[in-house]
């Protein structure tokens, strides 16, 4: 873990809001900067200042020697002094074994006359030796002196001056620059917080939102009043969620209900046969029966045990094509030939109803599997003679581009538009009764339904109420297969 974060995570509480979290977390960072720059200026910057300074009191006290050295006589060094520092604006000492010379009261002697000259040290000092010092004066004026003694003369030169305008202009610059510093600190740490706000603030909105969606309140929109386009994106894709989701919800909602209506039914419809066979059981084993009421009580039993049996057979089915996609096994057939065989099997239950049977159907072939497409239209044709009293039943078979429809329509009594949309859910019965009467189990259509799904095709119905109802749907065309010679 770093040094920051470690501070950060000292400074900030462990629930702090993301705003006072981005506003610390900048502060941070921008204070240290801030800190390392003044440091940087008031340490660094003003060494370097006293160095250059105290570099050119040497050059000029090593020139002062030069001049001095080459002169000497006492009274000619002391005007040298005197001139130089008229002149120049230094205030200059000279230090021999024999004497000490400082300038004269109206050359402005202001620098004390120990300040760092010591005639006692001549005797010690044998190698070249500079020293420095800073010197504030009654009337406060500052003076920068520099002692060197010169062991090939046995002299030290001590020079003063106060700073030049250079270096007050340097140190005027320093506190200008730490002014600017935490200046620039401040608008920083104003700056962090209108950035925080305008970060978090669409962000606690959402925040909002979504702990109402996860309290199950699925209607509201979230709305960012933000022009930065990500925060929108975000916006747009959380609705987005929340709209799939609420979908979704409904779905399983409708579902749960699906579910909860097709178990009753389930259990209704079984125990319906059962009950049924249990009485007609029952009055088998009731003495003094003749033949004729065996033989009626043992046929209706066995009716009813084979209409529970294909109402098993249906559920079966159905399982068997919603759990298992492999169980359609495609392959090109001759619809003509389906079509043909169907209508001529059940031709016997139209005649019983005084129907026309019709089949117009062309040469076609098509790919899916033969026996499903076999159980669709049995479905269908049967359920147009249950509900069929007078007229036709008819399979017409069309090409349209790559596809062939197929269309069973009858001339029977209609659906109503209220039952239009529920007539291929499971055991739904536009007439309950009459389809109890025919044997029906309720999961004809249903299982049609899911048949087709199983091909990637669906299922259509149209009706007119007393007028006919059409089904239809497609299938794909296939193109004949050449005979294969013997």
């Amino acid at each position: 873990m770093s040094v920051a974060s470690s501070i950060r995570d000292a400074l900030l509480p462990r629930r702090a809001s993301t705003q006072t979290w981005m506003v610390l977390t900048f502060a941070l960072f921008v204070g240290t900067a801030v800190v390392g720059t003044g440091l940087y200026v008031v340490l660094v910057l003003r060494g370097e200042m006293r160095t250059a300074m105290q570099e050119t009191l040497r050059n000029q006290a090593d020139r002062i020697a030069v001049q001095v050295e080459q002169e000497p006589n006492p009274v000619r060094r002391g005007r040298i002094v005197d001139n130089l520092t008229e002149l120049r604006d230094l205030h200059i000492a000279l230090v021999t074994p024999d004497t000490t010379y400082r300038p004269s009261s109206r050359a402005v002697p202001s620098v004390p006359a120990d300040t760092l000259v010591d005639v006692s040290a001549l005797q010690g000092m044998t190698d070249e030796t500079v020293r420095f010092a800073r010197h504030t004066s009654d009337d406060g004026t500052q003076f920068f002196l520099a002692a060197l003694y010169r062991p090939s003369s046995n002299l030290i030169v001590q020079v003063g001056q106060p700073p030049p305008p250079l270096y007050r202009l340097a140190q005027r610059s320093q506190v200008v620059l730490v002014l600017g510093l935490i200046l620039a600190l401040v608008l920083a740490l104003i700056g962090s917080f209108i950035a925080a706000y305008q970060v978090t603030t669409p962000l606690t909105r959402i925040s909002k939102t979504a702990r109402r969606v996860a309290e199950g309140e699925l209607t509201g929109k979230i709305r960012v009043e933000s022009r930065a386009a990500e925060f929108q994106d975000l916006a747009e894709s959380l609705n987005r969620a929340s709209d799939t989701f609420r979908e979704k919800i409904e779905e399983l909602e409708r579902m749960t209900r699906l579910q909860s209506e097709f178990i009753g039914n389930v259990s209704h419809e079984v125990r319906n046969p059962i009950f049924s066979i249990s009485g007609y059981l029952e009055a088998l084993g009731t003495p003094g029966l003749d033949d004729e009421q065996r033989k009626m009580y043992a046929e209706k039993a066995l009716t009813n045990l084979n209409r529970l049996q294909n109402l098993f057979n249906d559920l079966i089915d159905i399982a068997r094509l919603e759990y298992r996609e492999d169980l359609i096994n495609r392959s090109a057939f001759d619809l003509k030939n389906l079509v043909d065989e169907v209508t001529e099997m059940l031709r016997p239950k139209a005649e019983e109803k005084a129907l026309d049977l019709e089949a117009d159907v062309p040469r076609f072939f098509v790919r899916a599997d033969r026996s499903r497409i076999r159980q669709v239209l049995t479905n269908l044709i049967e359920n147009g003679i249950a509900y069929t009293n007078s007229g036709s039943v008819r399979c017409r078979v069309q090409r349209r581009l790559d596809k062939i429809r197929v269309e069973i329509v009858d001339t029977g009594q209609g659906i109503d538009e209220d039952h239009l949309d529920r007539i291929f859910e499971r055991f739904y019965r536009v007439d309950p009764d009459r389809s109890r009467e025919s044997g029906g189990t309720g999961l004809g259509l249903s299982i049609v339904k899911q048949i087709l799904q199983a091909h990637g095709e669906d299922i259509h119905v149209e009706s007119t109420k007393g007028r006919g109802t059409r089904f239809w749907f497609e299938l794909p065309y296939e193109s004949e297969p050449e005979a294969v010679e013997a």
